[in-house]
């Protein structure tokens, strides 16, 4: 449970490195909270044909909640990104490759699956063995 609420403590910290488990972990966690949050918005939605889903207060209490959520999903993504690139000693900027129209996205997936260096970097100790200070020692 560590790993999914770690990069929320870390929302602003684009420093240091992180490790896969955190990512994925991240990433289980934010679909479950979506789901959840979608699943009470159909759930509260009015069931006539002529009201607007959003007539209903607490349909626009829950999705004001999931446009609040959204910003802070958005900020723990991207710093949980730059720091997943800080783990493989590349620069955070590769997080904008994410950014190119129809394959940035699988380009960035593949950058996630791949381990960090092991042992110390230039952008800190290794997430997995902090006390690692020699990789042959």
């Amino acid at each position: 449970m560590q790993w999914m609420i770690l990069p929320y403590k870390r929302m602003l910290d684009f420093n240091g490195r992180s490790r896969r488990l955190e990512y994925w972990m991240f990433h289980v966690l934010l679909i479950a909270q979506i789901a959840l949050i979608m699943g009470l918005i159909v759930a509260f939605a009015p069931r006539d044909g002529g009201a607007l889903p959003w007539s209903h207060p607490v349909t626009l209490l829950l999705t004001l909640l999931a446009m609040i959520a959204a910003v802070g999903w958005f900020w723990a993504g991207l710093a949980l990104s730059v720091r997943r690139f800080h783990d493989q000693d590349k620069s955070g900027w590769y997080v904008l490759l994410g950014a190119i129209p129809y394959v940035g996205g699988l380009i960035t997936l593949v950058f996630m699956c791949l381990p960090g260096t092991a042992g110390p970097n230039r952008f800190g100790p290794d997430p997995i063995n902090p006390d690692l200070t020699d990789v042959f020692g």
